[in-house]
């Protein structure tokens, strides 16, 4: 049981250290774009959903 609370405290921790993160402006918490040797994250051609986003002025 000490195990599971200790654990559970950690998690919890950790969460609100994140949180705290996401409120003071930082990016928000994102993938990594599947691995290290897969590439850079740099998208070439924009989606549909992209697109509209920015010609409704949203980005």
């Amino acid at each position: 049981m000490t195990y599971f609370l200790v654990t559970f405290a950690f998690m919890l921790i950790v969460i609100a250290i994140m949180a705290v993160g996401v409120i003071f402006g930082r990016k928000a918490i994102k993938g990594s774009c599947g691995g290290a040797n897969k590439g850079d994250c740099v998208c070439i051609k924009k989606c549909d959903k992209r697109k509209k986003m920015e010609a409704e002025g949203q980005v």
